[in-house]
């Protein structure tokens, strides 16, 4: 049997034919095989269309043939075919030119079916091919979209334009407020316009701008809860308006040498007054009740207040720190430990923002309400009625201009309203002298000879207020003076 003749029966060679073949026709020498040898025509046939083999002898490559003469005789005839295109071998016959398929080859067409896989064509109908079917799902689209188009409700533009009516309107509103609100700026003048001055100090957390509003008022509605009786020396049988204006000049003296807080002399003068106002005191314990009730104002304004023994000392060993601290129970029992006093001074801080915080202003303005502890004249008016009355007197010595809306919106005091306590000032500057401790405090160059400045004016201008009525504003005063 010949292995090399391709037009035998079997062409298809295993190991074991292999062996016997070899153990048949190669004779042995010395026990060992030879192996028969092979030619390159051997491998490929007489037509010259097998394949050529890797190595010569190699027994694996023969069972390979049958797959690779499989795969070249694919290949012709996927290149046969490939010179027809795809839509002649639909039709079987001569297909017409067109735009679709012209330029297009059939690897080209293959190439691109393969990237882009063609839409699936859902319920053909009557139509042949791609094209037919391609229209119909354009014009189903199509269809599709107007009716969806014609299920949706149409757009409110109505709506649109009413939001467009109503921000014009807005708008002109807004600029017809603004317009008028400069007209009524420029129709009034600068006295009636108040300035806001608290937001300057907003990004200051020590002024509380967000709450300073509030606070005052509360402190407003507090005064009235703090005043004392008036008249409270009818029901005192051994006390006298003069005895109290002494103890008070006294206390004044203390304050002094102590050099403590101005808040510290307005809260114990009130504490005294209420003090009085509830229990009857003797003579010989009035003195007393003015050192508790100084020691008691020390403790809650001061940061160090001074030792019992101090005042003790002060009052010249009077009184024991026993009896003063006795005193001291008795005070706070009989007012129920209600210290809650609004003082003048922050009253008078607040005014002097608005004054842009003038330093000569307000030291003349500290000596005037200094006045209401001194005159129990003073006993029947609020505390911050006080404090815009001894402004607007400052201000009007000094000649700092009128009392415009900026500094009454501050003050919460218009000017008729602080007429009746700016008489009360003027008509004690006009006397003599009385009470030396305040005077000599105030006529140093600390305070800036204050108590002498305002009585040399009081000398002068005091029968435009006193003997007058103040009926005519700031201004036409001024003209007269």
């Amino acid at each position: 049997m010949n292995e090399n003749d391709e037009n035998s029966a079997s062409t298809r060679l295993t190991r074991a034919k292999a062996a016997a073949l070899t153990s048949e026709n190669v004779p042995v020498s010395n026990g060992a095989l030879k192996k028969p040898l092979q030619t390159k025509k051997a491998a490929t046939s007489t037509t010259g269309a097998q394949r050529k083999r890797a190595a010569l002898g190699d027994v694996s490559n023969v069972a390979k043939t049958d797959n690779g003469e499989a795969k070249d005789a694919k290949k012709a005839t996927t290149a046969k075919v490939g010179l027809t295109s795809k839509a002649s071998l639909q039709t079987g016959g001569v297909q017409k030119l067109s735009r679709n398929n012209a330029s297009r080859t059939a690897l080209g067409a293959k190439e691109h079916n393969a990237k882009k896989p063609a839409p699936e064509v859902k319920r053909p109908g009557s139509g042949s091919g791609i094209g037919s079917a391609m229209k119909r799902t354009s014009s189903q689209k199509s269809l599709q979209e107007k009716t969806q188009q014609q299920d949706e409700p149409p757009r409110k533009k109505v709506d649109v334009e009413k939001v467009v009516e109503k921000k014009t309107k807005v708008i002109s509103l807004e600029v017809e407020a603004k317009s008028q609100t400069q007209t009524e700026d420029l129709e009034r003048s600068p006295e009636d316009f108040v300035a806001d001055l608290d937001t300057e100090d907003l990004d200051d957390p020590l002024m509380t701008a967000e709450y300073v509003v509030e606070i005052f008022e509360y402190l407003q509605e507090l005064e009235m809860e703090t005043l004392p009786n008036p008249d409270y020396i009818d029901h005192q049988p051994d006390l006298e308006w003069k005895m109290r204006g002494i103890l008070v000049d006294w206390l004044i003296e203390v304050h002094t040498r102590f050099r403590l807080l101005p808040e510290t002399l307005f809260l114990a003068v009130n504490l005294i007054d209420r003090f009085l106002s509830a229990e009857v005191v003797a003579l010989d314990r009035l003195q007393l009740v003015g050192v508790a009730a100084m020691f008691i104002a020390s403790k809650y304004e001061e940061v160090l207040s001074p030792h019992v023994a101090n005042f003790s000392h002060v009052a010249d060993e009077t009184f024991s720190d026993k009896e003063i601290l006795d005193a001291e129970r008795h005070l706070l029992a009989t007012l129920e430990y209600n210290i809650s006093y609004p003082n003048p001074m922050n009253f008078l801080r607040r005014i002097s923002k608005a004054d842009n915080y003038d330093i000569r202003t307000r030291t003349l303005g500290k000596y005037l309400m200094e006045i209401s502890l001194l005159d129990h004249r003073f006993l029947r008016y609020p505390q911050s009625q006080v404090s815009a009355a001894a402004m607007y007197l400052a201000r009007l010595i000094l000649e700092r201009g009128p009392w415009d809306a900026t500094l009454a919106h501050y003050a919460g005091y218009t000017e008729d309203e602080i007429d009746p306590v700016f008489r009360l000032m003027v008509d004690y500057l006009h006397r003599p002298v009385c009470h030396e401790a305040f005077f000599k405090k105030y006529a140093s160059k600390k305070f800036l000879k204050a108590s002498i400045m305002t009585r040399q004016w009081a000398k002068k201008c005091h029968q435009l207020y006193i003997e007058s009525a103040l009926s005519e504003p700031y201004s036409s005063i001024k003209d007269n003076e």
